[in-house]
């Protein structure tokens, strides 16, 4: 157990706290520095980094391309380990400097979107898709709406102190953890009666929930699926793989991808065709 703690009168900016990625946080906002952010030839241009909430949006974007709609994108990286998201063209389209950060060209003027639940609703509007069946809407927006609302419990949260805190910490480790667990079985209860998340439609509530949850139990974050126990939770286990196998997603998770294998990094997207390079790299069978 670490000494306690007493807060002094007035918190000062300690830049040297925090751990892993300490050096990206910081209590103000804005650019510090210039950098305009580079546009494709297609009228979605995304900024963005293959987190859990950047791949909300290139798997919804592959999601779109794989039904037939022309959603053809430019996905570009934002690197946030040296400050991209602190470049002034970024702030330009994100004043709050966080992946992922959509502009659409498609109308006379650009429209600048940013928080990865509203690039999933306006996307998922402009094309008509993934908003599940008109009577079902509100039940699908209150899913989509829980995520936005509990991942940080999960991410800022358990991540944070299990595994980027410059040491264990057991209350917060213990605190988090059981927040998490109980999100899982909240989960768990809701897909022991439903296919998917809100029904029996595949929707943007799925799409938002799988990168942060379902990544969770299939043992793709925080390498804590042992300390967490996730094998509990069978119904999210089924759901997950069942969306993992989906050729969108597959291909969603790569796109704008900077580590882990070669042969699954997608650093830029700007057609399909940059799919089939990776391929090449991928270890034969």
């Amino acid at each position: 157990m670490t000494e306690e703690y007493t807060p002094p009168k007035v918190w000062t900016w300690d830049k040297e706290n925090g751990g892993q990625w300490a050096s990206l946080n910081r209590p103000i906002a804005g650019a510090t520095h210039d950098k305009e952010l580079p546009r494709g030839e297609h009228k979605l241009q995304l900024h963005s980094l293959a987190t859990p909430n950047g791949v909300k949006v290139t798997v919804m974007l592959e999601e779109l391309l794989e039904a037939g709609h022309d959603a053809e994108y430019d996905a570009w990286l934002i690197n946030i380990g040296e400050g991209d998201q602190f470049g002034s063209g970024f702030v330009d389209v994100n004043p709050n400097s966080k992946i992922p950060a959509l502009l659409d060209y498609s109308g006379d003027e650009p429209v600048r979107v940013f928080e990865s639940a509203a690039i999933l609703m306006h996307l998922a509007e402009k094309f008509g898709a993934f908003l599940g069946k008109p009577e079902n809407r509100a039940e699908m927006l209150s899913w989509l709406f829980w995520q936005m609302g509990s991942a940080p419990y999960l991410g800022g949260g358990f991540g944070h102190f299990y595994a980027y805190a410059p040491y264990p910490m057991e209350y917060p480790i213990n605190r988090f953890a059981m927040e998490v667990k109980r999100q899982l079985d909240v989960l768990d209860k809701q897909l022991a009666k439903n296919t998917f998340i809100s029904g029996d439609e595949y929707t943007i509530a799925d799409i938002a929930i799988f990168p942060w949850y379902g990544n969770l139990v299939i043992g793709n974050q925080y390498n804590a699926a042992e300390f967490l126990q996730v094998h509990e939770y069978e119904n999210v286990i089924r759901w997950a793989n069942e969306i993992a196998a989906r050729p969108a997603v597959q291909r969603g998770r790569m796109v704008n991808k900077s580590w882990g294998e070669e042969h699954e990094q997608l650093r830029e997207r700007h057609s399909a065709a940059d799919f089939d390079a990776l391929k090449e790299k991928a270890p034969a069978e």
